[in-house]
């Protein structure tokens, strides 16, 4: 049961789904789809704004 539960919480980490839940305690808000959409335009900025040279 131990292994299940530990997969299942990596599968959540691997989707985004633990960092989109401390998104919306951190930010004070609900889920939407909006909320979402915002949370995933940040990652994806932070992620590409550096863009590696050669």
């Amino acid at each position: 049961m131990r292994a299940i539960r530990l997969f299942w919480q990596l599968l959540r980490e691997l989707g985004d789904q633990n960092a989109y839940a401390r998104h919306l305690t951190a930010h004070g808000v609900q889920h939407s789809a909006a909320e979402w959409r915002r949370f995933s335009d940040e990652k994806f900025r932070a992620k590409y704004q550096n863009a590696k040279c050669c």
